[in-house]
């Protein structure tokens, strides 16, 4: 299963980006969309679309954050880096700060940003991820440079 983790698109998709999430089981996107008729192009991919709600996100459509489990590992979904993590949870995806990350915290939860696919930012190129499981196998995080 390969699920492509964008954030912070702020209105905008690269032109490159749907051709490049060719291929994914899942998008998850970390919010700041801005005008949710930015998603049309990734929509027309025809695969689940998970959208957490930012802080430039004017829309309710989209829940504030959310817990998923893909291969019995359980995922928080949230735009701005929360101060508790629910129990349970393996790893923290969020976006907001523009930089790509990820670090492990001292209980072991990992913490993911896969950076501003919009433009670079803070020093950080345009960048987004890939979450991948294999069977049997230990999840990866991969980012991917624009």
């Amino acid at each position: 299963m390969r699920i492509a983790v964008i954030s912070d698109t702020h209105d905008c998709v690269p032109a490159s980006l749907p051709k490049r999430l060719r291929g994914a089981d899942e998008i998850w996107h970390l919010g700041d969309v801005t005008m949710p008729g930015v998603l049309t192009e990734l929509e027309t991919l025809a695969v689940p679309l998970q959208v957490v709600r930012g802080n430039c996100d004017w829309s309710s459509l989209w829940p504030e954050s959310v817990v998923l489990e893909r291969a019995g590992v359980r995922f928080y979904l949230v735009h701005i880096p929360p101060l508790r993590v629910p129990k349970g949870v393996a790893a923290v995806l969020h976006g907001h700060t523009h930089v790509p990350r990820d670090e492990t915290d001292p209980r072991g939860v990992r913490w993911l940003n896969p950076g501003c696919i919009a433009q670079a930012h803070r020093g950080a190129p345009a960048s987004f991820a890939w979450l991948e499981f294999t069977a049997g196998g230990p999840w990866t995080w991969r980012l991917e440079l624009l």
